[in-house]
């Protein structure tokens, strides 16, 4: 079960321009064939890979973007997790009188590492929510079946898995299948208007950026070694505190902010990145081997920088704010404000922002209706990578470059995947820790 390896090494040039290779052969396909939905119906059958509370909000959202959808299928390593989903979504989608939504009976759900290809041979639009390290399988498996697709993010924990997802993106948008990204914040009303902004030259030139995801941290371990039945049980079930499977929550949650210093460099990727973190407060042996912070500079190959720190520490200052600054104003990001060079207001959004997790749903429907599909692959691989070099360059306290990341031969993948003994990953050591 692991990751597909590109046949070649891409340049940061090839990474740019990706998402603009298509298939000349395929443009006359047509994305509403009768036999992509079920019987040659109007109905879209959706599947769900990995049903925790991400998996279940996104299967909720799906399912109110559009009234002809069922939930047919889903799949989860653990049958407590998948039951507690299934049983959830009944309750809320299958009311008296009116057609079930939720029609995944016993038959489709599957248990273990192999149920996300069960689910895909039974959709036609596939819910990418499990354990992030297997996302790059899974998105795969999803296009080479030619199921549309939402993606939640980081789409990959390594590079490796990352260059995976680079081709797998291409192979969507030569398939003509839609491909919607996690990556919520670019689906936000309020967002949108404010990067229009930035595009449109309200700051003028950007010349530096800050953004800081500090909060006191997301759920303890959920279970102790002794009540899993093996090692690999135990990292799965507590699988944000382990690299291999979250990224590190610079990858899995800190990503969100490091969007949008991409969004606002019109997703051109930086040249260089440097950076420090390291384990200040989680420093007990349940919490794995990931960092509680960090504090990374990207730069640009315009000069610009961008200053990006995250933590996880309870009882102290919290901050999830971006700024942008350019030579004619600055910009508030999550307060969609912009001000002049003496803060004086510019402009300000004052329109509803709606709610992004149900917008990024209900565009992707849309497009699979229209026959139109949206593919966010470009900017979800770049803001992936974008945290995992963070990551790296705290790991190992190196400058590193962003062709040197790109094509890093460095697998957080374990021999197998399999319940049974597995070693605990080493915390990394700046300065002992290599680059690979």
């Amino acid at each position: 079960m692991k990751e597909p390896r590109p046949t070649s090494r891409p340049t940061r040039r090839a990474f740019v321009s990706a998402s603009a290779a298509g298939a000349a052969s395929l443009a006359a396909a047509k994305l509403l064939d009768a036999g992509l939905y079920s019987a040659g119906s109007d109905l879209l059958r959706v599947g769900l890979v990995g049903c925790g509370g991400r998996g279940s909000g996104a299967a909720a959202q799906a399912l109110q973007a559009d009234k002809g959808t069922e939930l047919v299928a889903l799949a989860d390593a653990f049958e407590d997790i998948l039951s507690s989903c299934r049983r959830r979504l009944a309750r809320q989608f299958n009311v008296d009188g009116a057609p079930a939504r939720v029609t995944a009976d016993d038959a489709h759900c599957f248990v273990g590492f192999d149920g996300y290809r069960k689910v895909i041979d039974n959709c036609d639009v596939v819910l990418l929510a499990a354990t992030p390290h297997f996302r790059p399988e899974h998105l795969r498996a999803a296009v080479e079946a030619g199921r549309h697709v939402f993606c939640e993010k980081p789409v990959a924990v390594d590079s490796p898995g990352l260059r995976s997802v680079m081709e797998s993106s291409r192979m969507a948008e030569q398939k003509k299948l839609a491909l919607v990204s996690g990556l919520c914040w670019r689906y936000h009303y309020g967002k949108r208007a404010t990067f229009e902004q930035i595009r449109n030259g309200a700051i003028g030139d950007i010349v530096a950026m800050q953004c800081s995801y500090m909060t006191g941290g997301v759920w303890d371990p959920r279970r102790n070694r002794d009540q899993c039945s093996s090692d690999m049980e135990y990292q799965m079930r507590n699988w944000y505190y382990y690299t291999w499977l979250s990224g590190d929550f610079n990858v899995e949650q800190h990503i969100h902010s490091l969007d949008k210093m991409l969004w606002a460099m019109n997703d051109e990727t930086p040249a260089t990145i440097s950076g420090s973190g390291g384990r200040q407060v989680r420093t007990d042996p349940r919490y794995g081997n990931i960092y509680d912070h960090f504090d990374v500079v990207y730069e640009w190959a315009n000069g610009v920088k961008a200053f990006a720190r995250c933590r996880h520490w309870n009882n102290c200052e919290t901050e999830v704010e971006d700024y942008i600054f350019g030579t004619k104003g600055r910009v508030n990001v999550m307060a969609h404000r912009i001000e002049d060079l003496q803060g004086r207001p510019i402009w300000k959004y004052e329109g509803d922002g709606g709610d992004m997790y149900q917008i990024e749903h209900d565009e992707l429907f849309a497009c699979i209706r229209s026959g139109k599909p949206i593919n966010n692959g470009d900017y979800m691989c770049k803001s992936t990578l974008l945290a995992i070099a963070g990551r790296m360059a705290a790991y190992t306290g190196q400058k590193l470059t962003w062709d040197a990341v790109l094509n890093s031969t460095e697998s957080l993948s374990p021999t197998a995947y399999e319940w049974g003994d597995l070693s605990t990953p080493a915390v990394a050591i700046p300065g002992k820790t290599k680059f690979v």
